[in-house]
């Protein structure tokens, strides 16, 4: 092959790996400021077929470049046939904020994110996922209970699924050495003083919420400090009779786990494909 032939090949497959991903930076009326969003489409996406779409929610402290940062998102997307989208979710915690109206996560997302990507894509509505890690895996569980008639099923990686004062205090003394977690949630939801934290937990959410029956799939690393809130999680899941499926496996809180464990939440995904 000649020098020339070359270079233009590889160009063309630069192009082509280019157009496969697009980066959205929308205003809103819920945040204070821009949301910005990766998509990443399958090599076989096109304009005649409908495909199935995974949000992904990134965690504490980090942005909508986590997952791409983690694991090769268009590598999954071509692998499953899966549109992948990963907003920002700031420290939002994917909530609406009852003290914060620039803090409003949960209108954002329903009511100006998911109309712009079923507008500008393809999508088979029998077929939308969401999962998180952390932060996400939280704002992903809780997403699907409180709209499960949007989500096909669902998946949490390292959930913080327990939003409890002094356990966030911890976590947040571990990675920082500051409570910047607690003062972050304070700003959020008030002061625990005051304000029962514990009411926006997904145990508290299942329990308010009976008739949720539907499946889905966490995991956590044994040695992540937050593995008792998926083991919680697991015994009410048993409990309340929800067809959950749980992964404990060696692993903490880090990119190391996270960039194995996502890919069980796509083969979970695949296997709940409605055809």
């Amino acid at each position: 092959m000649n020098r020339a032939l070359f270079i233009l090949i590889g160009f063309f497959a630069i192009s082509l790996s280019l157009q496969a991903q697009e980066k959205w930076t929308l205003r809103s009326g819920y945040l204070t400021k821009p949301d910005t969003i990766l998509i990443f489409k399958p090599k076989t996406y096109n304009k005649t077929e409908k495909f199935p779409l995974v949000y992904l929610l990134h965690g504490y402290s980090e942005n909508y470049k986590q997952w791409e940062q983690t694991v090769a998102l268009q590598k999954l997307a071509d692998q499953y046939g899966f549109i992948i989208i990963t907003p920002d979710g700031f420290t939002s915690y994917y909530i609406n904020s009852p003290i914060n109206k620039g803090s409003r996560y949960e209108d954002f997302f329903f009511k100006e994110l998911v109309p712009k990507v079923h507008q500008s894509f393809n999508i088979d509505e029998r077929n939308i996922f969401i999962s998180g890690l952390s932060m996400g895996g939280y704002g992903a569980l809780r997403n699907f209970i409180l709209h499960p008639g949007y989500f096909n099923t669902a998946g949490s990686t390292s959930g913080a699924l327990e939003i409890d004062y002094t356990n966030f205090q911890k976590v947040s003394q571990q990675f920082w050495q500051t409570n910047r977690m607690t003062d972050d949630l304070i700003k959020k939801i008030g002061d625990p003083q005051k304000e029962d934290w514990n009411k926006y937990s997904i145990s508290t959410l299942l329990k308010q919420n009976p008739n949720f029956k539907k499946p889905f799939i966490f995991d956590c690393g044994t040695e992540d400090i937050l593995y008792l809130n998926s083991e919680k999680l697991k015994s009410l899941t048993d409990s309340l009779k929800i067809p959950a499926t749980y992964i404990s496996q060696p692993g903490n809180h880090n990119t190391a786990y996270w960039s194995k464990s996502i890919e069980y939440h796509f083969i979970y995904f695949k296997q709940h494909i409605k055809i």
